[in-house]
């Protein structure tokens, strides 16, 4: 752990890395209302309420998951270089402080 202050952590995530899987994820909303929808108009609400509730509770864990590890994969441990620190001080980024443990 004493050469933890060597390294910065870099996220890299970027909304393009998302945005296919929030697609996906109002793609299913929209086809739960619209099967709710139709449920709706064959006189069975309960069922209706049910079913987006039933999709809702069923996809959020796995759209959770897909963003956390989606996450995950793009934060970055970087060493960093004393000397070169020392050098490039006139940067806003050598200005900040790295991560503690």
């Amino acid at each position: 752990m004493n050469n933890m202050h060597r390294y910065r952590m870099v996220c890299t995530l970027s909304f393009g890395d998302i945005y296919g899987q929030i697609i996906v994820w109002l793609v299913v909303i929209f086809l739960s209302l619209a099967s709710a929808m139709a449920m709706m108009g064959a006189s069975r609400p309960i069922y209706a309420l049910a079913t987006v509730g039933l999709i809702l509770v069923l996809s959020l864990p796995f759209l959770l998951f897909a963003f956390v590890t989606t996450l995950l994969n793009h934060i970055e441990l970087k060493e960093v270089d004393p000397a070169a620190e020392a050098r490039s001080t006139s940067s806003p980024v050598a200005t900040q402080r790295p991560a503690q443990a």
